[in-house]
């Protein structure tokens, strides 16, 4: 059973996936109608969820204010579901720690992934919010390239990401077989997974989107 808090100031949204989480047997799911950072705090203190489902764009948070969160509730992993944002600000959240992202447009099924990706440490990221990242800082110049992107989502395995990281430092196949222990079949099927999840043709395009999407982060 994972427990789930959700912190929206949005009524609808916050009652919405309330009640989708609470159809399914595999979450504990609760809500809070606190609006300011202090009554949050106070909440998960006392509930303990192993999820925050946290839209901090309805909320006003900022920055520093998440950054706290995650550091006070050392095992807390956070899942945000906002609208879409500044780009700058998007980032941010996963530079201090969230740990996935959707967008509030994002499907049932999508949503119940990221759970239990962001259950498992594992980065989730909305197919629209990776590319959105990865491309420009002005929302209005990538809208026609957004409706065409799928918004299904980027899950990235904790193996997956000690591939990513070791291909960062410039390692060989051969040389991250030996560090991880596996074979050089093996990291060449996760480097293939990995290229083809993200959509990128080659190595390079691997590290940047990494660093761009902090992927790097242990």
């Amino acid at each position: 059973m994972i427990s789930v808090l959700i912190a929206d100031k949005n009524y609808l949204s916050r009652l919405g996936l309330f009640t989708l989480l609470n159809e399914s047997s595999n979450f504990e799911v609760d809500y809070t109608e606190n609006e300011d950072f202090d009554s949050l705090m106070s909440v998960i203190k006392k509930k303990k969820p192993k999820i925050l489902v946290l839209d901090f764009q309805s909320l006003n948070f900022n920055s520093k204010q998440i950054s706290t969160l995650i550091k006070t509730f050392k095992r807390l992993q956070v899942l945000a579901i906002t609208d879409y944002m500044n780009r700058s600000e998007m980032q941010s959240a996963l530079d201090i720690g969230v740990r996935s992202y959707l967008l509030k447009e994002c499907d049932k099924e999508e949503i119940i992934e990221a759970l239990h990706a962001t259950y498992n440490g594992e980065r989730f990221l909305c197919g629209k919010v990776a590319f959105f990242l990865a491309n420009s800082d002005k929302l209005e110049l990538m809208s026609p390239q957004l409706d065409k992107v799928s918004c299904q989502g980027l899950g990235i395995t904790d193996r997956e990401l000690d591939v990513i990281r070791l291909i960062s430092e410039g390692l060989s196949n051969k040389l991250i077989a030996d560090k991880l222990e596996l074979s050089t079949h093996t990291v060449n099927t996760h480097r293939k997974n990995i290229m083809a999840k993200l959509n990128i043709p080659n190595t390079a395009g691997i590290v940047m989107f990494a660093v761009k999407n902090n992927l790097l982060v242990a």
